[in-house]
């Protein structure tokens, strides 16, 4: 399979590394607008996203998956760009253990060391960052982002957009409403309503916010 990347940032890097670690993935370009210029790095396209068009007339069935760790920016990037789904590829880290009854949506990244067990539904263009845990029965919605080491326990719902900060857990039946951010290391213990950032031990909603000032 060909992969494009799209974001050229640190979560662009990692997700590199991860396609190395696949015989049957080849990576073929990494596309930023920080480039000014097509030219080619040890065999591989660097350019601007401009080049989308380009590359899809070379490999017709190229696959992108869109690196880029800022919710609001990734969902901005794929309505600019209005590919069908079947041009997105999900990729997991060979590290990371996912039941066989979970459902991963297209653009989806899960990285190293996470788990994701039985029933669990992850959204597309997901971030399932490294060393996280989701336990069994979750639902979590597309352009959600969960930090390393985050922990989702049984039947949590987390609606889209969502930001979990690092090392932060939310106990089992709770909901995070659409474009929340959670910060690192937060306890949730009740219910976060939509478009809120919320902190500490328990974690506390903090402030409000529109989505289009969630960054």
């Amino acid at each position: 399979m060909n992969i494009v990347l799209i974001g050229a940032g640190g979560h662009g890097k990692v997700v590199r590394d991860l396609i190395l670690l696949h015989k049957n993935i080849k990576l073929i370009a990494f596309l930023d607008d920080k480039y000014k210029e097509v030219c080619k790095e040890n065999n591989i396209f660097v350019g601007p996203i401009s080049f989308v068009k380009t590359i899809m007339s070379m490999f017709p069935n190229v696959k992108f998956v869109i690196t880029i760790g800022n919710n609001k920016i990734r969902k901005e990037m794929i309505s600019k760009l209005n590919l069908p789904p079947i041009y997105y590829a999900t990729l997991v880290h060979p590290t990371a253990i996912i039941s066989p009854s979970v459902s991963l949506g297209y653009g989806t990244v899960v990285m190293a060391n996470t788990v994701i067990d039985s029933d669990s539904q992850i959204g597309n263009h997901v971030i399932i960052n490294t060393s996280s845990v989701v336990e069994h029965d979750n639902e979590v919605g597309d352009f959600v982002h969960l930090s390393p080491n985050s922990t989702l326990t049984g039947a949590v719902k987390i609606e889209e957009g969502v930001y979990i900060g690092a090392g932060a857990t939310v106990i089992p039946n709770i909901k995070i409403g659409e474009w929340s951010i959670i910060g690192a290391g937060a306890a949730v213990i009740n219910p976060i309503p939509a478009n809120s950032t919320a902190v500490g031990v328990p974690a506390k909603v903090k402030e409000k916010h529109k989505m289009e000032e969630v960054s």
